[in-house]
């Protein structure tokens, strides 16, 4: 039996994760290739309880920067190590909103935590796991957020002022460039194009594995 393959699908708030991903099982589905669905943070039960403590907006204790990237890391080390290696070893893909870049992004660009703390955090956590293929969905963050305050209620981390969100878009550009494993979509186009751009990365990459 193959090995399965990761597929994550990155982006700010209003960027279109969710239709992107609908995209993907589609064309998953389409071509017989069975898999299994992740988010970021959450993903397990213990795995949403710490999400739960990152999202949500508490009026009695501040969650501290320190708090919540480590909240962060242990969420998803409980999501790899549950669910993510054991579906990958089935032989099923994952496609997985959000991994590792959101918290280089977001804690890493957004908090300002410095590379080697990054990379310290990440090797005892995911122990060099990376995903096979990442989707980055790149707006705008002004157009994002007015997107997802369009939407309803944000939650702890979307009520960051614009300076937060600024330096964490200029963060995702910057890894973005630097891992040929990242391809970026620019979502400020049509949603039609988005999603073709998304088709055509996804079967190219299908193509390619079924090559090897």
């Amino acid at each position: 039996m193959s090995i399965g393959k990761f597929i994550v699908i990155e982006g700010m708030e209003g960027a279109g994760k969710s239709s992107a991903i609908t995209v993907i099982e589609k064309m998953l589905n389409e071509q017989g290739i069975e898999y299994i669905n992740t988010r970021e943070p959450g993903g397990t039960p213990l795995a949403e309880m710490l999400r739960d403590m990152v999202k949500s907006v508490s009026q009695e204790e501040k969650l501290t920067v320190e708090t919540e990237l480590l909240l962060m890391y242990a969420s998803r080390s409980q999501l790899l190590a549950n669910k993510i290696l054991p579906a990958l070893a089935a032989g099923k893909w994952v496609i997985g909103d959000r991994h590792d870049l959101s918290s280089r992004a977001y804690q890493g660009g957004g908090r300002g935590f410095d590379e080697n703390t990054m990379n310290t955090i990440r090797e005892i956590t995911l122990k060099g796991f990376v995903p096979d293929l990442t989707l980055y969905l790149d707006i705008d963050p002004h157009i994002g957020l007015s997107r997802a305050k369009a939407r309803g209620d944000l939650d702890r981390i979307e009520l960051e002022q614009m300076d937060f969100f600024i330096r964490v878009h200029n963060k995702y550009r910057e890894l973005a460039a630097q891992d040929e494993s990242i391809i970026t979509v620019d979502a400020a186009q049509s949603m039609a194009q988005v999603h073709q751009d998304i088709k055509n990365s996804v079967l190219a990459f299908i193509t390619k594995m079924s090559l090897k």
